[in-house]
């Protein structure tokens, strides 16, 4: 018991202890979830700019495949960042986001941000024939594992957004690979925004409109785009018991669809004479971009870009792009290609961690977001 001739000082001990555990509260860590040495690079940077040293923990693979996560330091009342690129081992990287969120929940982390440059299965977000949204599945994990927030950049599709239970920043790239075609294209004037296919044409006229360049867009068979897969069950349709057969069925008749015929790949908009450069979110097997490439060339073009956010950058990429008519191909890091630079000359990257690592700073101190969406449009 106190004293009595001290009354106050279980009150100033009551505030001396709340006033500790609200500075242990207001601090932050910043993880990485990678257990490759290539995968960290952007981490470093995004600590570098932040001015704070990587969190200790040990994310390594058991010899049966099994992913262990180790945290070594305190992270209890903090909010946690996980920054998490993906390499080409996307499922193990995303166990290894999922064991180390779920290892920093159970540590009582007062929140848990996951840092997602390029989320995954972003391309699998609709459904195909009896498949499954794979977005939307791998949204719920995160949400189970006990991620509270995710930062990302440009989103295969917007409407990715709505598969979350909780809030997602979707920053944009533009910007820095505007300023790349600014500063490092000479004669860049001289240029035309070109869409490799019409669902691209959205993004290439937003490059357009801010560079005050010309749009060409691109359409015909060298694309097959992803809305020309057959989509539903192509169930048979239903007929009374009384009206089915053995033969076959009968019953409801629909209207008969007419096939789809695309025309030879045709380019809307002069390119002759000037410099193409293409613009798209991801890059990865790049058989539609070397045709496109091909077919510029024969219109006139007399340089060929491709500008993308995420280079993946699978398979025979480098090779192809190097035998190819494409004299740059300018992504950003948040994947990790080094091993395709060391193939692949042409390839060039444009370092996105300064808008990351401000990200993080204005989500930890309670800020707006607005700032890093300036003069961002809703087709953007």
């Amino acid at each position: 018991d106190w004293p009595k001739a001290c009354p106050t000082r279980p009150l100033m001990f009551r505030s001396a202890f709340r006033l500790k555990m609200n500075v242990s509260k207001s601090g932050y860590r910043v993880f990485s979830a990678n257990s490759t040495t290539a995968c960290t690079e952007l981490a470093k940077k995004i600590t570098e700019r932040l001015g704070v040293e990587l969190g200790k923990s040990l994310v390594h693979q058991e010899s049966n495949g099994e992913t262990r996560v180790d945290v070594k330091e305190s992270v209890r009342g903090q909010d946690i960042f996980i920054i998490q690129t993906i390499p080409s081992d996307v499922n193990t990287a995303i166990m290894e986001l999922l064991v180390m969120a779920y290892a920093l929940k159970t540590s009582c982390a007062k929140n848990i941000i996951g840092v997602i440059p390029y989320f995954p299965y972003s391309k699998q977000c609709k459904m195909r024939k009896r498949g499954s949204i794979v977005c939307k599945l791998l949204a719920s994990m995160l949400a189970k594992a006990g991620i509270t927030h995710i930062i990302t950049m440009d989103l295969h599709q917007k409407e990715i957004q709505g598969f979350f239970s909780f809030p997602v920043d979707n920053l944009r790239a533009s910007p820095f690979l505007i300023q790349y075609i600014q500063e490092e294209i000479p004669d860049y004037r001289n240029a035309i925004i070109v869409a490799k296919s019409p669902s691209a044409a959205k993004r290439a006229q937003s490059y357009a409109e801010r560079l005050r360049l010309g749009l060409a867009v691109m359409h015909g068979e060298a694309h097959h785009s992803e809305l020309d897969m057959v989509d539903g069950r192509q169930s048979p349709p239903f007929s009374p018991p009384s009206t089915r057969t053995t033969q076959g069925h009968t019953g409801l008749e629909l209207p008969l669809m007419m096939a789809k015929e695309k025309p030879p790949i045709t380019v809307v908009g002069d390119v002759g004479g000037r410099i193409a450069i293409i613009v798209d979110d991801i890059i990865d097997n790049v058989e539609d971009f070397v045709a496109a490439a091909e077919i510029l060339k024969e219109r006139g073009a007399y340089k060929i870009y491709i500008m993308a956010t995420h280079g993946l950058l699978s398979a025979d990429a480098p090779r192809l792009i190097e035998e190819s008519a494409i004299d740059e191909v300018v992504v950003t890091n948040t994947v990790p290609h080094e091993v395709q630079k060391l193939q692949c000359p042409k390839i060039k990257t444009v370092d996105v961690s300064m808008i990351l690592a401000e990200a993080i700073r204005r989500i930890h101190n309670g800020e707006s977001m607005a700032y890093l969406f300036r003069n961002i449009a809703v087709d953007d």
